[in-house]
């Protein structure tokens, strides 16, 4: 039995939320179970020095976790972001590029900051789920001002974990699951069923290519799930 009650292909409640940050061009308050991250997008108008004269855009990712977003404060990383914001960052990143056409932003930069404010596993997973929301609605808030012509968006994308929990394949880890799940797996899948990124850590034992294909399947299960949500979210 899992420490949530949950099916093993249940899902913890989710919830999308636009329109929650007055000033950004385009914000989301996502919410998997406990885990809650808000995700704005901030929309400059000229692309990276290394990118410009290129005549196309770039979509960056930043993240952080509140200080009290866990059980104890943790440390504002004020200095330099951890390994691990780092590749979270750039995880977040990598997904929105690739369902979006950067020829047609243009010469522009759009920013997604994710910022966790409580943590119960997933963060990661949440943060890009929430984070296309807000980046549609940059790109919509472009549009209807008429600095695009069409949407740059080719897909819908979304994350969900997956783990092996006391032997048991199991969809969208919570804390208690993740902290003891002896096989580990985020991914990052498109809503025409493309895999963006793939990841999977054994933490106590190894797993076998069966046990994989069995993750990915509750993962697919899982997108399906959230694409939807997005839909929903996105509707006029």
């Amino acid at each position: 039995m899992r420490p949530s009650k949950r099916a093993p292909d249940a899902m913890r409640p989710v919830s999308l939320q636009r329109n929650v940050a007055r000033y950004a061009e385009g914000s989301c308050l996502v919410k998997f179970g406990e885990t809650h991250v808000l995700c704005t997008a901030s929309l400059e108008d000229k692309p990276p020095m290394w990118l410009r004269g290129q005549g196309k855009g770039w979509i960056t990712a930043e993240y952080a976790m509140l200080p009290r977003a866990t059980h104890t404060r943790t440390r504002r990383e004020t200095a330099k972001p951890s390994g691990r914001t780092q590749e979270i960052q750039r995880l977040i990143g990598r997904s929105l590029r690739a369902v979006t056409n950067l020829l047609a932003l243009g010469e522009r930069q759009i920013t997604i900051d994710c910022d966790v404010l409580q943590a119960d596993g997933g963060t990661r997973t949440a943060s890009i789920t929430g984070a296309w929301v807000a980046l549609h609605d940059c790109l919509k808030w472009m549009r209807g001002r008429s600095m695009i012509k069409d949407m740059p968006l080719t897909d819908h994308v979304a994350a969900v974990s997956c783990g092996i929990y006391q032997g048991l394949p199991v969809l969208d880890l919570d804390y208690d699951e993740d902290s003891s799940a002896h096989t580990d797996g985020n991914f990052v899948i498109t809503g025409s069923g493309g895999l963006v990124e793939v990841q999977a850590t054994a933490e106590g034992a190894v797993f076998s290519e069966e046990e994989l294909t069995k993750l990915l399947g509750l993962a697919r299960g899982g997108i399906k799930q959230l694409v939807e949500l997005q839909k929903q979210a996105i509707e006029p």
